[in-house]
């Protein structure tokens, strides 16, 4: 799935949330800030910090419910910001004009749903994540970290 979709798709769950801030955005609009926050600088998706980040935060268990098969787990918006830091959601929430409490609710509802997506099915991001951490090796190296 192409960077965009993905994108687009988190931004489809994020406009239709139950806040009522995030439903009148425009799709394109929440799809940028979106790639703003999980982008990295070669137009992908920057899934070596969310994974690394979760595993330091003690989230792993979360992460790993994501990158696999089964159900996703929640995460909570107090999570979301031990996750991205205080300043990138701050800043995602100023680009879309939401106060950071709806936010931190729109990336919760979202990013479970996008990294599902990206890390899964064929041409997946799962290929660039393992490039990113050093192979097969490094990502069971990350793995071990986060549930040792």
């Amino acid at each position: 799935m192409e960077l965009m979709d993905l994108l687009k798709m988190g931004a489809s769950v994020i406009q239709g949330n139950s806040d009522d801030a995030t439903t009148g955005l425009d799709i394109g609009d929440i799809a940028n800030a979106l790639g703003g926050l999980l982008g990295n600088n070669e137009g992908g998706l920057d899934l070596s910090s969310l994974v690394g980040g979760l595993a330091q935060n003690g989230l792993g268990e979360i992460v790993g419910s994501w990158l696999g098969n089964g159900e996703n787990a929640a995460i909570s918006p107090d999570q979301i910001t031990d996750l991205l830091g205080s300043d990138k959601i701050s800043e995602f929430a100023s680009n879309l004009g939401l106060s950071v409490d709806s936010a931190k609710g729109a990336l919760a509802d979202a990013l479970p749903q996008v990294v599902d997506q990206a890390t899964s099915g064929e041409n997946s991001m799962v290929d660039d994540l393992l490039a990113q951490v050093g192979g097969a090796k490094g990502a069971m190296d990350m793995l071990g970290k986060m549930f040792g």
